[in-house]
């Protein structure tokens, strides 16, 4: 029998201005197929300034993951961050928001090709549209936008909390993450290794410690002022051993020479590097479009993860034949076939992720 629904999981209530109010709730909307093949499901979480709707369906109104997966026989679980789309934004405890950009939209995440703000962006072709206000398919697209909580630290630490009681709830779960909410995969399951059997990590939040902006070729890349996930993947505290007290004891060197030409230089730990124990048993995938704004910098995430003991399998879209997708890969025109690729490595990766009956 098919099963779908919503629920709310981690909400708090606190007092603010004499009144009781609810915080840190997670929205979670589930489908559980009638034959689940599959042991363990999909908890897909969004991007920033995203909801739950980039795995529910495109903007031009074609199937989406959530879809994909249910066909493949697995329960998923499809959530909205705390403070974004159906979990309900607390002004007084939340802060100020970051509202969505229209430039950066076009920048970003539909039309790269037009800008060249890095050297892969070019390569773009996947996005069904032109990309451009008044196209319907954009109009769609960028009225989904939603604004997004301003503090980093304060998202992750929120998510991180709302997802661990996501798995308490719904038991052992794949985690599959998306751009922002690469950075909450990571706390997850450094809390919770026990209850997370795979990470896909879709253009995880990055590069290690310090955001990386674009400027005008020769030069490309440069980092930002002061670290923006000082836990080297993460704003919010992980279990490094032997221990880090503080994220300021975590020694780390920038490269000299980038790898190539059109990657940014990486931040990586000095040698010998702290390992992160509790992430090194759980398989990871880490995906990385050809046009994207993460085609530079994607490398430094699974450099970090190496060092750190955490063996990742990294694919570059292109390289296995899937050309032309940018950040938003989830969305563009050949989107399933991206799906396809996350399934077979789960399939590979998963040797106790099938059964033929229902518990």
């Amino acid at each position: 029998m098919w099963a779908e629904g919503y629920f709310f999981v981690g909400g708090k209530y606190s007092t603010v201005k004499d009144q009781q109010v609810m915080s840190g709730q997670l929205y979670v909307e589930f489908q559980i197929p009638g034959k689940q093949t599959r042991e363990w499901p999909i908890v897909m979480i969004h991007g920033g300034g995203q909801s739950g709707t980039n795995f529910t369906g495109t903007p031009d109104g074609r199937e989406a993951w959530a879809q994909y997966f249910l066909r493949q026989g697995y329960a998923v679980y499809v959530v909205d961050q705390p403070g974004r789309g159906r979990s309900a934004y607390q002004a007084e405890l939340y802060g100020g928001v970051t509202p969505p950009s229209l430039d950066n939209v076009q920048r970003r995440f539909v039309a790269p090709e037009r800008y060249k703000l890095w050297p892969q962006a070019h390569f773009h072709t996947q996005w069904p549209g032109t990309g451009a206000p008044g196209d319907p398919v954009f109009d769609q697209f960028y009225a989904s936008q939603l604004p997004s909580i301003q503090d980093f630290t304060l998202q992750q630490a929120l998510n991180r909390d709302a997802i661990v009681a996501l798995v308490e709830k719904i038991g052992p779960a794949i985690v599959l993450t998306h751009s922002q909410s690469g950075a909450f995969g990571w706390p997850v399951a450094d809390r919770k290794p026990d209850l997370v059997k795979a990470i896909v990590a879709v253009e995880p939040n990055g590069p290690p410690f310090f955001d990386t902006t674009n400027v005008p070729a020769p030069e490309w890349f440069r980092d930002s002022a002061t670290p923006t996930r000082p836990w080297g993947i993460t704003a919010v505290p992980l279990s490094y051993a032997p221990p880090a007290n503080s994220s300021s004891e975590l020694a780390i060197v920038r490269q000299e020479k980038s790898d190539a030409p059109d990657l940014a230089k990486c931040w990586l730990q000095k040698s010998p590097a702290r390992q992160l124990p509790n992430l090194q048993k759980i398989p990871i995938l880490i995906m990385t479009a050809e046009a994207s704004y993460h085609a530079p910098y994607d490398h430094c995430t699974v450099k970090y993860l190496e060092q750190a003991g955490v063996h990742s399998t990294w694919i570059k879209l292109a390289d296995v034949g899937i050309r032309g997708n940018g950040h938003m890969m989830m969305l563009e025109k050949n989107n399933l076939e991206i799906a396809a690729a996350i399934s077979n490595w789960l399939s590979k990766s998963l040797t106790n992720g099938s059964k033929t009956t229902r518990r």
